[in-house]
Order: C-alpha cells, then sequence, then structure tokens
C-alpha cells in the first residue's frame, strides 16, 4: 500500500514508553524479550507436525493435566528468555509448581514479576487448531536486590502494569495491553517482526457470538442455563438467536469475540465448583485486556480484577466479553 509505514513492535514499545506510568528502559527491554519468546514458540509451532513435539510429555503438572511436549517447550523458551531480559526478577507458571527465580544480582534487582501460561488450549496441539501464550506483568513489592516472596506474585490483577497474549494461528498475533489502550501486532515471516496491525482495538458493546462448551449444560448453575436460552431465543430487536461459537482455547475465543463482539464463560460445575481457569494466569490478564478495550471480566459476582488472589493456582469461573453482554448474563446469574 502506497504511503504504508511498517511499525515493529520494538519501535512502537519505545516510542510509547513515555504513557508507561514508570517509564523506563527496564520495561521496554522486558516486553522485548517477551516478542523474542514469542517468535521463538512460533517457529517450533509452525514445525510441530514435522517433528517429535507433538504428543504427551508423560508428566503431570500441577493442576493435573498432561503436560504436551510443546507445553513443556514453550515454558522452557519463555523462562529463558525472561531471565536473559535482566529486568524479570521471578515467574510463576502454569506448568510449575513453584515460583521460579534466580540467583545472580541482576536478577534480583529485576523490578517486574511475570505470570503466564506458556501454552494455552494445548488439548488442540495435535489437532492444528489455534493456541496462545497468555501472559501478565506486575511490579514486585519486595525490595530490590533480593529475592522475590509469594506476596509479589499473590497481587490482585488491577495491580497488572502490562498483560497479553499471543495467538499461533493463520497468523501469528502478539496483543498487549499496558494500561493505555490495547494494540495487536501481526508476525511479517518475511522480515521476522512483529508489525502494528490493530491500533487501539475496541470491543463492541454488543454482539452476536456466545462461546461455553454447552455439552456441560445440564451440569451448569440454574442463571447460567437461562442466559444460554436466552442466548438461543428469537427476537430480532435484539439480533437473537446468537451464534454458538466454541474453540476450546480461551485465546482463540476470546481473540475472536474481542474484534467482533461476544461473550466467553466457564462456569462452575459440580465436579469444577471453583471453575476451571486459573485466576493468576488466564483469568487476570485476560481481564485486563477485555477492560482495557472496553469490555467486562466476571466471576459472576465480582470483577476479576478485583478478587485477591489466595494461591498461586487459584481457579475461579470467568465471564468476560463485550460489556452489555456480561451485563445481561449477570442479570441471570
Amino acid at each position: 500500500m502506497q504511503g504504508y509505514t511498517v511499525k515493529t513492535l520494538t519501535q512502537f514499545i519505545i516510542e510509547r514508553q513515555a504513557d508507561f506510568p514508570y517509564a523506563t528502559g527496564e520495561f521496554t527491554r522486558l516486553l522485548y524479550h517477551v516478542g523474542v519468546a514469542a517468535k521463538l514458540v512460533n517457529k517450533k509451532v509452525n514445525k510441530a507436525g514435522l517433528v517429535d513435539i507433538l504428543g504427551e510429555a508423560g508428566n503431570i503438572n500441577i493442576q493435573g493435566e498432561e503436560q504436551k511436549k510443546l507445553d513443556l517447550l514453550a515454558n522452557w523458551q519463555f523462562v529463558q528468555a525472561l531471565k536473559n531480559s535482566r529486568e524479570c526478577c521471578g515467574v510463576a507458571s502454569e506448568e510449575d509448581q513453584e515460583i521460579i527465580t534466580w540467583d545472580d544480582d541482576l536478577s534480583r534487582d529485576g523490578n517486574y514479576i511475570f505470570c503466564m501460561d506458556p501454552l494455552d488450549g494445548s488439548s488442540n496441539i495435535d489437532v492444528n487448531v489455534s493456541i496462545g501464550t497468555i501472559f501478565s506483568v506486575y511490579r514486585r513489592l519486595s525490595p530490590r536486590g533480593t529475592k522475590p516472596t509469594m506476596e509479589d506474585f499473590l497481587q490482585p490483577g488491577n495491580r497488572q502494569v502490562a498483560a497479553g497474549y499471543v495467538i499461533y494461528g493463520s497468523s501469528t498475533m502478539l496483543v498487549y495491553s499496558t494500561g493505555r489502550g490495547v494494540y495487536g501486532f501481526t508476525l511479517d515471516p518475511s522480515i521476522g517482526e512483529f508489525c502494528l496491525s490493530h491500533l487501539n482495538i475496541t470491543t463492541p458493546a454488543d454482539g452476536k457470538i456466545y462461546s461455553i462448551n454447552e455439552g456441560n449444560y445440564s451440569h451448569f448453575p440454574e442463571g447460567v442455563k437461562k442466559y444460554i436460552d436466552y442466548c438461543k431465543g428469537d427476537d430480532k430487536a435484539t439480533g437473537r438467536p446468537y451464534s454458538a461459537r466454541y474453540i476450546g482455547s480461551l485465546v482463540s475465543d476470546f481473540h475472536r469475540n474481542l474484534l467482533k463482539g461476544g461473550i466467553f464463560l466457564y462456569p462452575p460445575t459440580a465436579s469444577a465448583p471453583k471453575g476451571k481457569l486459573r485466576l493468576i494466569y488466564e483469568c487476570n490478564p485476560i481481564a485486563f485486556l477485555a477492560e482495557q478495550a472496553g469490555g467486562m471480566a466476571s466471576d459472576g459476582t465480582r470483577r476479576i480484577l478485583d478478587i485477591q488472589p489466595e494461591s498461586l493456582h487459584q481457579r475461579v469461573p470467568l465471564y468476560v466479553g463485550s460489556k452489555n453482554m456480561v451485563e445481561k448474563l449477570i442479570e441471570f446469574l
């Protein structure tokens, strides 16, 4: 396109550094290394069908789930990139039972805490369906120069200084926010760079998509059942019935609804009374992005970002997406 100027993720981060309330080169370097890790994981994802990184790794993670080989590789790749950044003093990952810290002085002096689900939607790895990485960044509470403590990691989501995700799909995108809007970058394979493609993403206040594993309908709370029935109802004035779209990968479902308008629901059930999604690794970063884009995120009674975490791997119900749709759901609840 004539007159079009490519703006890379690195250029954008540097230009917007002053928008960040704690504008320093430290934060810029941290986000740069996140982008590098995302590109390395993307290469492995693209080769997944050609090399021996598909299938089970034979390990059970802290969630009691089979770890996929690509899960472990993505986890290792991001941890190494964060260590090399020298700006991150500790990492909490869905794949690891304990927090990860390093003993060198530069890492201990790092000012940031990083929490992540290194490969969301891993059950879809073997069938070539979009998967992703979800992450959030906090400023540490403990003194610099010391090892981070559990208190650093158990901060409510409203204290995030950045959050984002990478979606590995037909094209690979990195979407992130530092509390000044939501921006999307698409990986250009010809130059190996994430380039600005979505400026200041705003999610529609209303949508026509609902995303939920409807196979568990009989196990859902009554309010959720009534909302699903409402979504299926025929009413031209409200654009119903809505379309049901469910991929089974939080990143993929949320990304579609973020751009087109919709609601994602992961309610509690009898077998999972607190839901299955993790507050720190999945719900907080997704809620942060939703709100920055004009949407809403709730556990049914509370704003997700106001929930005080009690443990690293705590689970909560999640209802997130277009503001009017989430508010309507809460009416039914």
